[in-house]
């Protein structure tokens, strides 16, 4: 991965969290908190990114995500494209690298880049233009680092910004989660105590993703007393035929119930990234229940989101 800080110390581009010292993550987090007022509205902030354009540069569906960066981008001041790839020239053959050039050539400055490659958005900004910078908004299996700092961000709100005693799990389809991966790098840069992940054998990475991690295939033990379950989505669209039998015996062994939550610490709270699939990883009274946390990290999103921005960019 190419350097992502700059000499002073702030990010150049967000890219992934590996390799990023704690102080970064604690500087995003701590300004990400001061922005959810101007987050949610409002022009306080609108001068901030003025005359600069900012383009979501998306190759793979997205609603919350596009939606947040979009929004972010707009609260801060910038000029926003919203670049899709399925009407754009890249549907004719066009590269990536040179869409990009041309709308650096556009007088665009700022990326925010989805893609299905592994690697793809890292590529991009080795090739970018000195003063571009680019944010990571998911690629392949690797990297979805904003996504990461918003949950990091809701549980520093529900449990405190010391992470040391927390016990986190991770649980559903780990080995094609860019999520994961992200915020099992970023739980590690924060020092939480005990990081748990949970699932079949066959949606776990045989790599070291999972190193330092209490890896578990027993739902019910692995749930128990643990003060955050972050679940994930069965990424169907992404695994071959077979990992898991069936849509049914999966919900029965992994499936995040009433019943089965009262495991956990009594004050424990749940995340999903989206989106879910209701009845499949989450049922309906979890994911709509007081310990659900899922549409505050959708909140969170946008302010994450211009935190990084203004730091890139600004």
């Amino acid at each position: 991965m190419i350097e992502q800080l700059a000499p002073d110390g702030r990010l150049r581009h967000l890219l992934g969290l590996e390799g990023l010292p704690r102080d970064v993550l604690d500087r995003l987090l701590q300004r990400a908190e001061a922005l959810r007022g101007p987050a949610t509205g409002g022009i306080a902030m609108r001068g901030t990114l003025a005359g600069t354009a900012v383009c979501t540069l998306f190759f793979e569906p997205s609603t919350r995500t596009r939606s947040s960066f979009l929004l972010a981008a707009r609260r801060l001041g910038a000029d926003t494209l919203a670049f899709d790839a399925s009407t754009s020239s890249a549907s004719k053959g066009e590269t990536a690298l040179d869409t990009l050039r041309n709308l650096e050539a556009m007088g665009v400055r700022g990326f925010v880049v989805r893609h299905g490659e592994d690697g793809a958005v890292a590529a991009l900004a080795a090739a970018a233009m000195p003063d571009t910078a680019l944010v990571n908004a998911g690629d392949g299996r690797s990297h979805h680092p904003t996504q990461a700092l918003l949950d990091m961000l809701t549980l520093r709100q529900a449990k405190g910004t010391d992470f040391s005693a927390l016990k986190v799990l991770i649980v559903g389809d780990v080995l094609h989660s860019r999520v994961a991966r992200s915020n099992l790098r970023a739980l590690q840069t924060l020092g939480a105590g005990e990081i748990r992940v949970c699932g079949p054998a066959s949606l776990l990475p045989d790599d070291a993703t999972l190193a330092g991690c209490n890896v578990a295939d027993d739902f019910d033990a692995a749930l128990e007393g643990v003060d955050a379950v972050m679940m994930l989505r069965l990424q169907r669209e992404r695994m071959e035929q077979g990992l898991v039998p069936s849509l049914e015996e999966y919900h029965r062994k992994y499936g995040l119930t009433e019943e089965r939550l009262r495991r956990a610490a009594p004050n424990a709270v749940v995340l999903h990234p989206g989106p879910m699939n209701r009845g499949v990883e989450i049922d309906d009274a979890v994911a709509d229940g007081p310990q659900s946390l899922i549409l505050r990290q959708v909140a969170n999103g946008v302010a994450v989101r211009m935190a990084v921005l203004e730091e890139v960019l600004g």
